[in-house]
């Protein structure tokens, strides 16, 4: 069984202040949206993309990122996502009579060419985030259907990208967890990115790196944080989040247990 992952459509507004954000995502659906004010990175694949305010961007879905969000001089970073669930893709589908025709293998992560239908549609948004108040799920689905719909208008090539159901396909095993680590996701999100089942997964993993996924990525990890602060002089408290640990209580346990000192005494 694949990882099961959230299949709601949502609009997001978001609107941070004074200071930069950065962190790691999952994106389980397409994402289209719109950079209000500030900047961002995006970084998947080993390549980085920049989004400015004012750009309409495009986000494949299964997709592992990480971000940076800078506000602008004095001011707040906002931005608007509006996430595609596969139901209403699947309807826009089959009421179009369009389907994907080839495998898309063009960039992750798209800019938009801005135009009104894109104009237009971010504005008629606006009286619902300038408010705060919340869209009825009723009002979501129509305006993500509305979106998929201009999308579909303005770069008809998305179809392939849109209406492609297929789960992940079966990878490189190894290739893919060297390249993704460092990404705090569970052991099923893994196996559901390199086209297995988590049994699969662990089946596989173990004839490739003669481990458990859970050992070979602490061990991996705990290397990685154990050269930044020996060879680049990293803080502590910046490690383990680079890294991939979540917690820092574990981070410093698992690397005292692995080195038989505390991270803070590597110098």
């Amino acid at each position: 069984m694949p990882t099961v992952i959230d299949t709601t459509p949502r609009i997001l507004y978001s609107c941070y202040s004074n200071v930069s954000r950065d962190g790691e995502q999952f994106i389980p659906q397409h994402v289209f949206g719109f950079i209000v004010s500030g900047s961002t990175t995006v970084g998947m694949d080993s390549k980085m993309y920049t989004f400015n305010a004012g750009d309409f961007r495009f986000l494949r879905k299964n997709q592992l990122s990480k971000f940076v969000k800078l506000p602008p001089a004095g001011g707040e970073f906002k931005t608007v996502s509006i996430t595609m669930d596969e139901g209403t893709l699947r309807s826009v589908s089959e009421e179009l009579n369009l389907k994907a025709d080839i495998p898309y293998t063009g960039e992750n992560a798209l800019l938009l060419k801005p135009n009104n239908l894109f104009r237009n549609y971010i504005d008629s948004l606006a009286p619902y985030m300038d408010e705060g108040q919340e869209i009825s799920k009723t009002l979501t689905a129509l305006k993500v259907k509305e979106a998929i719909m201009i999308l579909l208008e303005t770069n008809p090539e998305l179809k392939n990208v849109l209406f492609d159901f297929s789960q992940p396909g079966k990878i490189d095993l190894e290739a893919f967890m060297n390249k993704n680590y460092k990404f705090n996701v569970d052991i099923a999100r893994f196996a559901y990115l390199t086209g297995r089942s988590l049994a699969t997964f662990k089946r596989d993993f173990a004839k490739t790196f003669h481990t458990s996924p859970n050992r070979w990525l602490q061990l991996k990890r705990l290397h990685d944080a154990y050269y930044l602060l020996k060879e680049k002089g990293w803080k502590t408290s910046d490690v383990y989040m680079e890294v991939g640990f979540k917690d820092f209580s574990h981070f410093s346990y698992a690397f005292k247990k692995t080195y038989g000192v505390a991270p803070s005494t590597v110098a």
